[in-house]
């Protein structure tokens, strides 16, 4: 069920709209609860908790210590008897120390029961770009090679993610949900259906339609892929930009693999190191889709490089891929089928 705005919808900070389904969440379920660092009486670093410990009390919105491994053993354990978990994890970078739980008890719990037990936790975080070693981690790599079990929702801005959050708990399934750090001040609008709304899990959404070069990326980079869409139209080139949206679930349609079909052409985009979450991608693409045998030019990746990203913008702007970064590669494609259209100009 896709978000509904009225004609006179109020923009507002990105932020308001998790504040907002959150306080939804909370006030139709009663097993539902929020543990982590900062999340109650400060309502969250981002404040997307603002004034719900106040409205909802201390037992709904609780703070606890810095200790990622405890704040999500308490939130399985919690869950497991009937309650509805979310565990905040302050930044994805934090995870990994909760990511040996993760993977040995709460990826494995319903499989190794026979399905006779169930911890339907979900993990809020947020990650990719900001600035800073600690700040800007976005390792899907180590999260697919470690999670299985547990969804992995990459939401490009808040409006999705609350539509994520409304699907997962209307499931059983554990799930991790890593929000855009730097989209927390960015403006949305807001929806009229925000406790109804639904975001699917495992379809991707092409966020542009077009006939030449098919990106595929997810997060954060979804609003830089569509900047430099701009830019490439301007030059003849027609983007079809697609929204992976989850990566496990990843793609159960083919929806990738048509869009290959149909442009002859892929680049892939991603903040993870190269050969991280790229790889996982290109083979389902290319691969389990078949869409190898469609492309007229080989598929290309765009990553961050392979350190960690120094602290200020320029850090940012060097390591993780840029607008103009986007925009080089897929002419570089264009180039390589069609030189004489396209010459050489970088």
């Amino acid at each position: 069920m896709p978000p509904e705005y009225a004609p006179d919808a109020e923009l507002v900070d990105a932020r308001m709209v998790l504040v907002r389904c959150f306080d939804e969440l909370l006030s139709r379920d009663p097993r539902v609860f929020v543990i982590g660092e900062d999340v109650g009486k400060l309502g969250d670093v981002n404040l997307v908790f603002e004034g719900l410990q106040a409205k909802h009390g201390a037992y709904r919105l609780t703070d606890t210590g810095i200790r990622e491994a405890t704040i999500l053993g308490q939130g399985i354990g919690a869950a497991m008897r009937g309650l509805r978990p979310i565990v905040d994890i302050q930044y994805l970078d934090y995870f990994l120390y909760a990511l040996q739980l993760a993977s040995d008890d709460l990826a494995t719990l319903r499989y190794r029961t026979a399905g006779g037990q169930m911890a339907p936790v979900v993990i809020r975080t947020k990650g990719h770009r900001l600035q800073g070693i600690w700040h800007t981690g976005s390792p899907m790599s180590v999260l697919l090679g470690a999670l299985r079990g547990i969804r992995i929702a990459v939401p490009r801005n808040m409006t999705q993610a609350a539509g994520m959050y409304n699907t997962l708990f209307a499931s059983d399934d554990p799930a991790i949900v890593i929000e855009v750090l730097s989209g927390y001040r960015l403006k949305e609008r807001m929806p009229r259906n925000l406790g109804e709304m639904r975001a699917p899990l495992g379809v991707p959404e092409i966020l542009r339609p077009g006939a030449d070069v098919t990106v595929v990326t997810y997060g954060a980079l979804c609003r830089i892929a569509q900047e430099a869409c701009g830019g490439l139209e301007r030059l003849g080139i027609d983007v079809e930009l697609v929204d992976v949206q989850t990566l496990d679930p990843f793609d159960l349609p083919g929806v990738i693999g048509a869009s290959v079909r149909k442009t002859g052409a892929l680049l892939v985009v991603d903040e993870d190191v190269p050969g991280g979450a790229s790889a996982f991608i290109l083979r389902h693409a290319l691969e389990a889709q078949g869409a190898q045998d469609a492309l007229d030019v080989p598929a290309r990746t765009l990553t961050a490089v392979a350190s960690r990203s120094p602290v200020g913008q320029d850090g940012d702007h060097y390591t993780k891929p840029s607008r103009e970064d986007v925009i080089a590669s897929v002419y570089a494609i264009a180039r390589e089928r069609d030189p004489e259209r396209f010459p050489e100009i970088w």
